[in-house]
Formats: C-alpha cells, sequence, structure tokens
C-alpha cells in the first residue's frame, strides 16, 4: 500500500529563517498521524508547505505518488487533501449554510445533511452569519466544510484550541468517526494525551527535524521523552 502523501527530505524557510530541516513524513490510507512539537517547532509551517503555501526549497511532496511540487494549492485540494486551518477561516459574513456548501463535491460521504447530524448546533444556527458564531460553533463549520468537499485526507491544525472542554469532546468525538469512516487524518493539537489516544503514529517535531516517528502508545508511556520534546 503506498502512503496517500509522503513528504521527503523537505526544508522550507521564512525569509532568512531556516524552519524545516530535512522532515520525512508518510500518511498511509486510512491512518491517523499526529503530528506534535512545542510552539515554534515547524507544525503549521510544515503543513503550509504540503498544501503550496510556503515553497520548499529542498525535497519532494507526492500524493499518490506523484510529485506536486508545480500544482497550487486549490489544485492540491483537488487530490483529496482538505485542510481545517488554524484559525478556523470562517467568514463572517456568509451564513453558517454558505461556509458550509460554498466548496463542497457532490456524490460525498459528508453531504449537508450528515454534517448537521454530527453538528446539531449548526443545524440550529444554519442561517446566523459566521461572525455570530461561538469558538466552537466556528470550528464545526470549518470541520464540515472540509468533510463536504469528500477528502481522502483531512489535516487538522489546533482544531481544539481554545474551546470549553464539552466542545473539545465533541471534536474529539467526531474526529473519531471521521476515522471509522476511513479518512485518513493529520492531526495537530495540543492535547498531548487525546492525540495520542487517538492516532496510529506520532511524530515530533523539534526545531523543524524530525525527532520521533513511531508507536504513539510507546511515546505515551515514556514521560522522559514527553517530557524532552513536548514539555509534558
Amino acid at each position: 500500500m503506498s502512503p496517500i502523501l509522503r513528504a521527503t527530505g523537505l526544508h522550507a524557510y521564512y525569509g532568512a529563517s531556516h524552519i524545516l530541516r530535512g522532515v520525512n513524513l508518510d500518511v498511509m490510507p486510512g491512518q491517523a498521524v499526529g503530528l506534535m512539537g512545542r510552539n515554534g517547532m515547524g507544525k503549521t509551517t510544515l503543513i503550509r508547505a504540503l498544501m503550496g503555501l510556503v515553497a520548499a526549497r529542498e525535497g519532494r511532496i507526492q500524493v499518490d505518488g506523484r510529485d506536486i511540487a508545480g500544482l497550487r494549492p486549490h489544485e492540491r485540494a483537488r487530490l483529496g487533501i482538505a485542510v481545517v486551518p488554524e484559525g478556523r477561516g470562517v467568514f463572517a459574513s456568509l451564513t453558517v449554510r454558505e461556509n458550509l456548501t460554498l466548496a463542497a463535491r457532490g456524490g460525498t460521504a459528508w453531504p449537508l445533511e450528515r454534517v448537521l447530524i454530527t453538528f446539531p448546533r449548526l443545524a440550529q444556527r444554519i442561517t446566523n452569519r459566521g461572525g455570530q458564531l461561538s469558538g466552537g460553533e466556528q470550528q464545526m463549520v470549518a470541520i464540515g466544510r472540509a468533510l463536504m468537499t469528500g477528502p481522502r485526507l483531512l489535516i487538522l491544525d489546533e482544531a481544539t484550541e481554545g474551546l470549553a472542554p464539552l466542545i473539545r469532546d465533541e471534536i474529539w468525538r467526531t474526529i473519531a468517526l471521521i476515522r471509522a469512516d476511513g479518512i485518513a487524518t493529520l492531526i495537530v493539537d495540543r492535547t498531548v494525551t487525546a492525540v495520542l489516544t487517538l492516532v496510529d503514529r506520532a511524530t515530533v517535531l523539534v526545531k523543524g527535524k524530525v525527532a520521533y516517528d513511531g508507536d504513539p502508545n510507546a511515546l505515551a508511556a515514556d514521560h522522559g521523552l514527553l517530557e524532552r520534546f513536548l514539555g509534558v
């Protein structure tokens, strides 16, 4: 079985600052990978590089074995990769329905009806504008919008950041449901215990390099590594 997504030897910069330093990453079909690390270690830069929002100066990015270096972000998305961005990206002036359907594809396993069943709050707020929603409701919109594109790989960047505990639990339950549907996931989140419980593999970045890539249970059981890599 080939990876949906493979990054090999990625180097990326912001100006003169060398952020990613030879990062390798694989995500297999249906697999959940936790991308972890302290703040400023390169996690969001890696996601942006994968989606073509930051240029990789060295290395390769492949989807289904195809080199996608020349593809623009929307062309990469059409290959079945959807991102729930940090900050959610909900349009304040559009209604919940409009936010959900603006990039939807027909015939997917996640039509509007299923998203509204999964997130009953959104069904209640369907005519409200994005700017009228709470942070948790906006996150539900961001996840629902990504699912309605019919992704094979869903990338979640800090999906539970700043949310109340009950809302965080609801988001984690939804991510587990997405996994059960066979959608591969790449999860960036600071809730270390929740991530390690959910994923098949953990990848930890330290100063732009992969410091750990392996069994999440082994990482969870090694308090020395957790302290050294994640400050837990």
